[in-house]
């Protein structure tokens, strides 16, 4: 797992794009929930809001967020990706389905749902 991060995160920081780890995980949230707000990211992934808030305006100075006031609380911003947002985050996923293929080269499709089986499992195991 740890060198299929570090293959993602390199690509991430090297590629065309050149986001950072953060900056790819702000883009799938809002990619996954458009219209949520600030406030949802914070809850959603528990980090600093005043650095979530430096991500947020840097990725809607860079053209790749796009916000608007919330009807019933001005105060609330919505926020969605843009057309080169959601772009990117296409590509994201592409190079993540292209590393993901790559990491089970080889393997029968038995050996895939056994090890998707074993992982899910493990994954249980932590969040028990």
């Amino acid at each position: 797992m740890h060198q299929f991060r570090s293959q993602l995160f390199q690509a991430l920081r090297h590629g065309q794009h050149e986001l950072t780890h953060m900056e790819s995980k702000v883009l799938g949230f809002y990619a996954h929930r458009p219209g949520a707000t600030q406030s949802d990211l914070v809850q959603h992934t528990g980090r600093d809001k005043a650095q979530l808030a430096r991500l947020i305006k840097g990725l809607r100075e860079r053209g790749l967020l796009h916000g608007e006031a919330d009807a019933a609380d001005r105060r609330n911003v919505r926020l969605q990706l843009t057309a080169e947002g959601q772009a990117i985050q296409r590509a994201l996923r592409g190079q993540a389905k292209a590393l993901e293929a790559q990491a089970v080269v080889g393997l029968a499709e038995e050996e895939k749902a056994q090890l998707l089986a074993l992982l899910r499992r493990v994954q249980d195991n932590l969040d028990a």
